[in-house]
């Protein structure tokens, strides 16, 4: 769908600045980072050491591709401040990861950190359509998840007027939805669905809600959850990028003029794009795991942080700096069933291609004998709930038999009720694996 708000005017001029000027600015900035890395942190001096380079061997970007690799493993062998650069004294805020698998992720903020991030979100807000002015509802969830803050202060550096709702209380998302008519709302995209059924249970059109735009991220999502958005809401959903270890959200965004991927904003994160096996780099056009080299960060310095997220990098469109295509998987995301590799936004992506299906699922997977089994349960619309066995019958077995034929693994579908499907507040559940562990 057309966007609603008019290209951007005035941009910083490092959103227009040519590509010689901003790789100059990298490879200065690069050059500090590294050697800030290798004299503050000892685990990046041993690693240096160990991999047989110094920060006075960069004499080009290219050259990074020399320095080791920093993974979610460093940080939670060093929990929870070893891999500051800064005394923990002079670190004026802290998140960190739920910790769903081990000890959780900490990050840490110098207050310069903080204003970086917030400019960079005030940078993604403005590239989503966001003006000073604007009423922003924050539906992110607030605390030591990074979504919350980071939207907040974004929106305020912009100037615009923030609501800070934080996640769950979804008839209280209504209600102040309708009551203070905030034109943005930044979100999970499945919340945004939740929110949207809300709506309806209370009467109210979403269609006719006073909001315009919708900056959409934490959770992989796809066009054709872009499509389904837009239609039941009548407004601009945009893509934003982040991960807490490199910042949080805000560091990379879709622009509204043209919808066509993430523009990373390369002055402060450096982008590279390797083979997931071998670690090589890639060229751009070629996809692969995403890799992330803070640039100005204080506190936390990241050197080649695998982010497990798979994409490609793209020519500059909107702005002076390179694209990430829409990320809708990850290495760590994918299902291995019977020797193939499911993602579960390719499941996602063909139950949206049924009208008479939600995009509500959960993917369910066994091994009860030798052989793994993957079960689908999806809800069905309010028709289909309505309808006949045969109906719903013949529902399932298209979907297994497009899953079947896109995927290359046979499963069972099973059509659960509205509602049927247990709602996210947050970052949705979609994966139910229930097979033993090794």
């Amino acid at each position: 769908m057309p966007s609603k708000r008019p290209a951007p005017g005035d941009l910083e001029a490092i959103e227009t600045a040519s590509r010689d000027e901003l790789v100059a600015l990298q490879l200065e900035r690069l050059r500090r980072m590294l050697e800030r890395a290798y004299d503050n942190v000892p685990h990046y001096r041993a690693s240096f050491d160990a991999a047989g380079v110094h920060p006075l061997d960069l004499r080009s970007l290219n050259d990074l591709a020399k320095f080791p690799f920093t993974t979610k493993k460093d940080l939670r062998d060093h929990y929870p401040f070893g891999l500051f650069a800064v005394p923990r004294e002079q670190v004026a805020r802290i998140h960190a990861s739920s910790g769903t698998t081990g000890r959780p992720t900490v990050v840490g903020y110098t207050a310069r950190d903080i204003d970086t991030w917030a400019t960079v979100m005030a940078r993604s807000i403005r590239a989503a359509g966001g003006r000073a002015g604007d009423i922003v509802h924050v539906a992110y969830g607030y605390g030591l998840f990074t979504g919350g803050l980071g939207a907040h202060y974004g929106a305020e550096k912009l100037g615009c007027t923030v609501i800070p709702m934080s996640g769950g209380m979804t008839e209280r998302q209504v209600q102040l939805i309708v009551d203070f008519k905030p034109s943005i709302i930044m979100v999970t995209p499945s919340y945004m669905l939740a929110i949207a059924e809300e709506m309806e249970k209370q009467g109210i059109d979403p269609k006719k809600t006073s909001l315009k735009i919708g900056i959409f991220g934490a959770e992989p999502w796809t066009p054709a959850m872009r499509r389904a958005i837009e239609s039941r809401l009548d407004m601009d959903a945009i893509d934003i990028y982040g991960l807490s270890e490199i910042i949080g959200p805000g560091v990379a965004q879709e622009c509204i003029e043209t919808k066509d991927g993430l523009t990373v904003w390369e002055d402060h994160f450096y982008p590279e794009i390797i083979d997931p096996e071998t670690g090589a780099v890639l060229p751009d056009g070629e996809k692969g795991e995403l890799v992330f080299t803070t640039l100005t960060k204080e506190a936390l310095p990241m050197i080649r942080y695998r982010t497990r997220d798979l994409t490609r990098l793209l020519p500059p469109t909107a702005r002076s700096m390179r694209r990430i295509e829409k990320i809708t998987g990850r290495s760590d995301d994918m299902l291995i069933i019977r020797g193939v590799n499911v993602f579960p936004t390719q499941v996602e992506d063909l139950i949206l291609k049924q009208p008479e299906l939600t995009p509500h699922y959960l993917l369910e997977v066994t091994r009860p004998e030798h052989l793994d089994e993957m079960t689908v349960h999806v809800e069905m619309g309010p028709e289909l709930a309505h309808g006949s066995q045969d109906a719903r019958a013949t529902a399932a077995r298209q979907l297994e038999h497009n899953i079947k034929g896109y995927i290359g693994v046979s499963t069972t579908v099973r059509l659960a009720l509205p509602g049927g499907i247990e709602r996210s507040l947050g970052k949705a559940k979609r994966v139910l694996d229930k097979r033993p562990k090794a």
